[in-house]
């Protein structure tokens, strides 16, 4: 059974609170689980102490059992100090999109058109 620690996400509408949960892969988000391990809060600031809360030492426990965490379960993790810290890249975050480009040539070829104007007179 491949077990993954997750969100499960709770709360109404526009009001997210998520429960922190060890829970068998194939279940959906907010179904099924086999134990509740903490819960967090992203309407609380970031400096809160409730904002995150989780019983480490049952996560512990499902991490020794082979439960792998989601990414940001796993940054909680590394938050609390209970895994080390992962180096992430992304380099395919900052480029610009094909729209986004083409108006970037767009805008270098007006100005270096007028720049070219003076230089043939």
């Amino acid at each position: 059974m491949a077990m993954k620690i997750r969100l499960a996400r709770g709360g109404s509408k526009k009001r997210p609170f998520y429960s922190i949960v060890a829970a068998d892969s194939r279940m959906p988000r907010d179904g099924r689980f086999i134990e509740k391990l903490g819960t967090y809060n992203p309407l609380l600031a970031k400096d809160d102490e409730k904002r995150v809360v989780m019983n480490l030492e049952r996560v512990q426990h499902w991490l020794s059992q082979g439960a792998q965490p989601t990414d940001r379960v796993a940054r909680f993790l590394e938050a609390a100090g209970a895994r080390p810290k992962a180096v992430r890249n992304n380099p395919k975050a900052g480029t610009p999109g094909k729209a986004m480009a083409e108006r970037a040539a767009k805008k270098a070829a007006r100005a270096a058109a007028p720049a070219a104007e003076p230089a043939a007179e």
